[in-house]
């Protein structure tokens, strides 16, 4: 009879490693959400900040009509008011034009006041604002805008007397509007329901209560805070690395700080992509050595030669 060699086995329970690494993997999950996770904020509508800080909604309101806010002097896509980021010679901003058009004055401040209905003195205030020529309209937004701002704590209550115009009373609609919750829809498109929250959202950061709320939870420009709301998958973590680049020089200190980041990492994601035709890195797993630890046992029993 013919010997038949057998090779020695051992017993392997794929259930059992299964159960033990899902445990293992929850208790990890659970401890370090514990330890490291990040809060479920409410999010802030214009009527919370209104309710919350109605000093910075007026002081916002008359920024906007003096077309001295940030979303006013922006630039591309939302007007040709600057020339916006470069990268060296290349204005990026100013060659994508303006794509979502938004003057800052009508569309963010008139628009919405004129949807308010049974206001005499409102819209006396609005026909006289639409009267007036733009540099008087400028003057008037403007000369609010600086005693708001030399006012004790912005209170439009302790403004001292100058020549405002009809702003006083069309700021002060703007916020009672804003308080009722009417100015979220007033801003929302398409129409009352609509999904698209660009105006909104840049009349929200014009202000400085979006920004005073991001700095408390350590997710201000300079900070390293992330927040991972819960529907918006994946959320920011998967962006650490390009937050990172904001922390550091010379990005940190440059006012072309987001053009210069997205060709950073558009360099980077291509490098990535690229690896595997890049003699030298291509072979860093090889000369790193790092699949002999992952198959160490491999090469105990199998030594190479």
């Amino acid at each position: 009879m013919t010997a038949i060699a057998t090779k020695a086995t051992r017993p392997y329970d794929l259930v059992k490693e299964f159960v033990i690494a899902l445990a293992v993997v929850a208790l990890l999950t659970v401890g370090l959400a514990a330890v490291f996770s990040s809060p479920d904020e409410k999010a802030i509508t214009l009527q919370s900040w209104a309710t919350s800080a109605p000093n910075d909604v007026v002081a916002t309101a008359a920024a906007e009509l003096a077309g001295t806010s940030t979303s006013a002097g922006y630039g591309g896509p939302y007007n040709t008011n600057a020339v916006g980021q470069t990268l060296g010679p290349l204005k990026l901003q100013k060659w994508a034009g303006v794509t979502t058009p938004v003057d800052s004055a009508n569309d963010l401040v008139i628009k919405p006041l004129s949807q308010l209905q049974g206001s005499p003195l409102l819209s006396l205030a609005l026909a006289t604002w639409r009267a007036a020529t733009p540099d008087q309209r400028t003057k008037w937004a403007t000369a609010y805008s600086d005693a708001l701002g030399k006012a004790p704590d912005g209170n439009p209550a302790a403004v001292a007397r100058g020549s405002y115009g009809p702003v006083p009373v069309m700021t002060t609609a703007y916020l009672q509007q804003a308080q009722a919750g009417g100015l979220d829809g007033a801003l929302a498109e398409p129409g009352f329901y609509g999904g698209n929250s660009t105006k909104a959202l840049l009349l929200l950061a014009d202000g400085t209560y979006l920004e005073d709320q991001a700095r408390a939870r350590n997710l201000g420009g300079d900070q390293w805070g992330m927040m991972n709301e819960t529907g918006n998958y994946p959320g920011q973590p998967w962006l650490w690395l390009y937050t990172f680049w904001y922390q550091v020089p010379p990005f940190n200190t440059s006012d072309n700080a987001d053009a210069q980041v997205w060709a950073l990492m558009a360099l980077l994601s291509l490098g990535l992509l690229l690896l595997p035709f890049i003699p030298g890195l291509r072979s860093l797993p090889k000369y790193l050595g790092v699949y002999r630890i992952i198959w160490r046992r491999h090469y105990r029993a199998h030594p190479l030669r």
